[in-house]
């Protein structure tokens, strides 16, 4: 097929590390590879943890797709539990125009429907449990009312336990969410009850059916001699588990690759073909059946040791990656620590992507309108090679456009609760549908940007305190204990190198008339202008300080014979300048006393500035004695 460029396909799926979403993946990614196309996967981990908040954080990657840059799109939503989430997309979809395809919904006319006859198939497996194992009692584990799938097969149960003229107790039916752990609350339950043993639990997809009979078995009950337990989909570890598990058979990688090519057809405006997918039953060890395996039992082995194997891998490099992550103290050390982990992800790509304003006390919730406007990627990994990106526009998804077709890439997101961060790009690799631990990768990255998050602003609030501690908050100068801190290690190398250093004491004027006359602020005001008039009489490497109400200090370290006279001279003309500029019915002044001296053992900092202090005190007696012998 050839529309004349690359198609872009991005799909909507939530929990990767699935097989029911791992089969149809599969199907998706070989016709796109054989096709040339581009294929986006925006997915989410929502619903596995048991936290609102944790689930808005996931759901953000959804709102980072821009349809405007795909040419059709593949919903899953029925791997997400969250309605309001799945008809956001949808509606999203609908107004953006572009070819769509779903699974198992047929209830959205816009959206090309691919579906698998569930229902006959769960009638199927309910009358032969009925009919071939005598079972009458039988309790239910469905998947969540939310998704049409589990709808079709709890009403295929009802019908066949009608027709059978058993009855249906409510309380023999427990609802879960198509995930693993259902199957083992949902045994937890039955076990508070107080029921009686059901002749069978029968599962909506095998992910439950297998926790439940693992949990069967934990309370000492035996599969099928006890009670019988079936599943649906018929899974890779549905088929090769002991015992194997009755399930149905269904035609998940086809569904994949038909609804890639439905979408070529419609984008060269033709008319999809409409196939019939059935499903089959697949009766085995748990209903009390004969053995069939599909696979070969030594083939079984091999792959199953070397899963184990990934997995111990994936988990010694995560818990590596965690301890070196907590060490970090900034923002390169940190992105450094992921960049090494990436280098064993076998992919050829990797974008961190985060929100141009990550740092900020205060950053978006997954709620807000727009997230991803403006981005920055501190770090792009394609083949080996390192690089990065200051800023991109969310709308541009990518920090990197890419120019070739046949690629694979996920997007998952990165956030703290319902707080979000950003997210990260794996690029043609399998790491997020053939490792479990994937979401546990998204955590430890999302956890310890959010750590690093707070070590900045705990860091900034360090050294806000410390200002505080040395800077005088009116004047923006050094305060006493500034000065003292900075300029003792200064003064203690002027002794040893016997520099002549000058130590001049301030004093200000009249600051009791200016705030009886014309009020405390006027007076902060007046306090302010002599500040600034000390510090542009400081040279580049003297230290002044307010060291008091109305005092203020000012060291020289390399001071000459004239040194005092320069500075007085300088000090007036300066005074007289801003009395100007400010023209204040008061004129701000002040008393100086200069102490000139080559500083060597035995001379302290405090000895010197008593020194100065002493000549400001005769400075000051000469004008009040000035003053009153005019008068």
């Amino acid at each position: 097929m050839n529309l004349g460029k690359i198609i872009n396909i991005a799909v909507f799926v939530a929990g990767l590390d699935e097989e029911y979403q791992n089969n149809i993946i599969v199907g998706i990614n070989e016709f796109s590879r054989k096709n040339h196309i581009n294929v986006s996967y925006f997915a989410a981990f929502g619903g596995m943890i048991d936290s609102r908040l944790f689930d808005i954080g996931e759901y953000s990657i959804y709102s980072l797709a821009n349809l405007k840059k795909f040419d059709g799109a593949i919903l899953m939503t029925n791997t997400i539990n969250d309605n309001d989430m799945k008809e956001q997309i949808s509606s999203r979809i609908k107004a953006s125009g572009i070819p769509a395809v779903v699974f198992d919904c047929d209830n959205i006319s816009e959206f090309y429907n691919i579906s698998i006859d569930n229902s006959q198939a769960m009638r199927d497996m309910v009358r032969h449990v009925i009919t071939k194992h005598g079972a009458k009692v039988i309790n239910y584990i469905s998947g969540p009312m939310s998704n049409p799938e589990a709808v079709e097969r709890l009403i295929a149960f009802r019908e066949v336990m009608a027709e059978n003229e058993l009855p249906v107790e409510e309380e023999r039916i427990y609802y879960g969410e198509f995930r693993s752990s259902d199957g083992h609350d949902a045994i937890e339950e039955y076990m508070r009850s107080g029921l009686a043993l059901p002749d069978a639990f029968i599962c909506a997809n095998d992910a439950m059916a297998l926790t439940a009979i693992s949990t069967l078995e934990k309370y000492g009950f035996c599969i099928p001699l006890d009670v019988i337990v079936t599943g649906f989909d018929n899974t890779y570890r549905a088929r090769n588990y002991s015992p194997a598990l009755t399930s149905v058979d269904r035609p998940l990688s086809r569904m994949g690759a038909i609804a890639c090519g439905v979408i070529l057809d419609m984008l060269e405006g033709k008319e999809p073909k409409r196939e019939e997918l059935t499903a089959s039953c697949v009766f085995a060890e748990s209903c009390g059946c004969s053995l069939n395996r599909q696979e070969n039992f030594s083939e079984f082995r091999k792959v199953s040791y070397n899963k184990l194997e990934r997995i111990n891998a994936d988990i010694r490099s995560l818990n590596s990656l965690a301890a070196n992550l907590a060490e970090t103290e900034t923002a390169e050390e940190h992105f450094d620590v992921i960049q090494k982990f990436i280098c064993g992800l076998g992919c050829e790509g990797f974008a961190l992507c985060l929100i141009n304003n990550w740092q900020d006390s205060y950053n978006r919730a997954a709620s807000d309108q727009f997230i991803f406007d403006i981005m920055t990627s501190p770090l792009i990994w394609k083949n080996g090679e390192v690089s990065s990106v200051e800023y991109f526009s969310g709308s541009d998804m990518f920090p990197v456009p890419q120019q070739t077709g046949g690629n694979i890439n996920y997007f998952l997101p990165l956030h703290f609760r319902n707080k979000v961060l950003g997210y990260y790009i794996i690029n043609n690799g399998d790491f997020p549908i053939n490792s479990l631990l994937c979401h546990t990768f998204s955590m430890n990255v999302s956890n310890s940007i959010e750590n690093l998050r707070k070590l900045t602003h705990i860091n900034k609030a360090m050294d806000e305190l410390n200002k505080i501690y040395v800077i005088d908050p009116l004047c923006n100068i050094y305060n006493r204990n500034g000065f003292i801190k900075v300029t003792d290690d200064i003064f203690k190398t002027c002794v040893a190198e016997q520099r002549k250093v000058m130590l001049t004491f301030i004093d200000m004027d009249g600051l009791k008339y200016i705030n009886d006359n014309y009020g405390h602020d006027e007076g902060d005001f007046a306090i302010q202008r002599l500040a600034f008039v000390i510090k542009e009489c400081c040279r580049p490497d003297g230290i002044c300080a307010r060291f008091g109400g109305d005092e203020f200090v000012l060291f020289d370290t390399n001071a000459t014979d004239d040194s005092a006279d320069l500075l007085a001279r300088r000090f007036q003309a300066n005074l007289d300048s801003i009395n100007d500029i400010i023209n204040k019915p008061y004129k701000i002044s002040a008393s100086l006393g200069s102490y000139v001296t080559v500083v060597s053992e035995g001379d302290t900092l405090y000895k010197i500035i008593k020194q100065a202090d002493e000549l400001m005190y005769e400075v000051k007696k000469e004008k009040k004695n000035s003053r009153t012998g005019r008068q």
